[in-house]
């Protein structure tokens, strides 16, 4: 049983390892070996540090246009997955937590400032 479950994680590693080869080398070859967010510009010396992003978080969706993709260097990727993980956070409320809900409103006299006019 262990023999077969390791076969299948290691077919399953390998198949994952193919797919992003494929739309990585896709993505060098289609866009200019610069990040997408700090501009460092990348040579074949430091391209292993040049990743390939999935803008909408889907790594399943690897359009042939390269719409879903772009190439951003190892920092910016992390801090990108870092910035949605705490966007994710905050739209999220526990069970048994109390929001208060903003109650200031700011043209509460609209009417009146308009007709003093």
């Amino acid at each position: 049983m262990s023999e077969k479950l390791d076969k299948v994680v290691a077919e399953a590693i390998k198949n994952k390892e193919q797919r992003a080869q494929s739309y990585r080398e896709k993505a060098l070859n289609m866009y200019p070996w610069i990040c997408g967010r700090c501009q460092r510009e990348f040579t074949r010396a430091n391209l292993q540090e040049l990743t390939v992003h999935h803008r909408d978080h889907n790594h399943s969706n690897n359009a042939e246009d390269g719409s879903n993709w772009e190439l951003l260097c190892l920092y910016c990727h992390d801090n990108e997955h870092q910035r949605q993980l705490e966007h994710d956070r905050q739209g999220h409320v526990e069970v048994g937590s109390t929001t208060e809900s903003a109650t200031f409103n700011p043209f509460a006299d609209l009417r009146a400032m308009m007709d003093k006019k």
